[in-house]
């Protein structure tokens, strides 16, 4: 029954259940159990993020029109999954080791509006890939710069989009002394740091929530199915908050 193997995925996504544990609760082959996750995970992860009431976003173009629309604020930041290392011999080995954690691992681009609510994640990407790079590559310049008046919050990880975007991604002040910097110079920078730091952390809790199912903790899997993974359980996330509300209203 399609319900036993979409409770199968939600089990293993949530939990991290393996296929064997699996199979022995349901009472079939594990086979059968991988087979109906690999089934079920892409049709999670095509329905996209649910914002309201019959309103889903599939796509960074529609993430920008819906923020564009209702004048929120989006903010975006790259998120790591670690994966498996190719095996030895393999020309692209290196290719997901990640500059800033030194870990083999798959990245993807989370995009949050300023309350902290997931709007999208993207397909993944190997560690080695930068995050202005990976933003590149979605079509995110394009889309900010041809499309509605959006202000992006972003990290330095992505200074240099602002200019190409005609300021509608900010990044935080770009520090002009490097040595023997000015008493005020330093107090006027961080304050500007930290005002930027305190208006995008929204988009660390929306990465916490993700990272909270087990699934991304640590992907044992083939790393071609992390994308899938990652967007089935961003689009599962809000469901998940919206049951957690109503129960804390009880």
């Amino acid at each position: 029954m399609f319900v036993d193997r979409l409770l199968a995925a939600l089990v293993h996504l949530r939990h991290g259940a393996t296929h064997g544990v699996l199979a022995c609760w349901f009472g079939v082959a594990r086979s059968t159990v991988t087979r109906a996750i690999g089934e079920v995970r892409p049709l999670l992860a095509a329905r996209g993020c649910t914002i309201a009431s019959g309103l889903q976003l599939r796509t960074l173009a529609e993430v920008i029109e819906h923020l564009g629309a209702s004048g929120k604020t989006g903010i975006i930041d790259g998120t790591e999954v670690r994966v498996r290392r190719p095996a030895a011999g393999r020309k692209d080995r290196d290719k997901f080791i990640s500059g800033k954690s030194k870990q083999n691992a798959v990245k993807s681009m989370v995009v949050t509006d300023a309350d902290g609510r997931l709007l999208f994640c993207s397909p993944t990407r190997p560690g080695s890939c930068a995050d202005i790079t990976h933003a590149r590559q979605l079509g995110l310049v394009k889309l900010l710069a041809n499309g509605p008046a959006v202000e992006i919050l972003a990290d330095a990880g992505y200074q240099g989009l602002g200019a190409q975007t005609g300021g509608r991604e900010v990044t935080p002040p770009h520090r002009k002394f490097k040595k023997n910097a000015p008493d005020w110079y330093e107090e006027m920078h961080e304050r500007q740091r930290k005002a930027h730091s305190s208006r995008r952390i929204r988009v660390e809790h929306g990465i916490a929530h993700l990272k909270n199912w087990r699934a991304l903790t640590r992907h044992h899997g083939r790393r071609e199915h992390t994308s899938d993974t990652i967007r089935a359980i961003a689009g599962l996330l809000p469901h998940q908050e919206s049951i957690t509300r109503s129960d804390q209203r009880k």
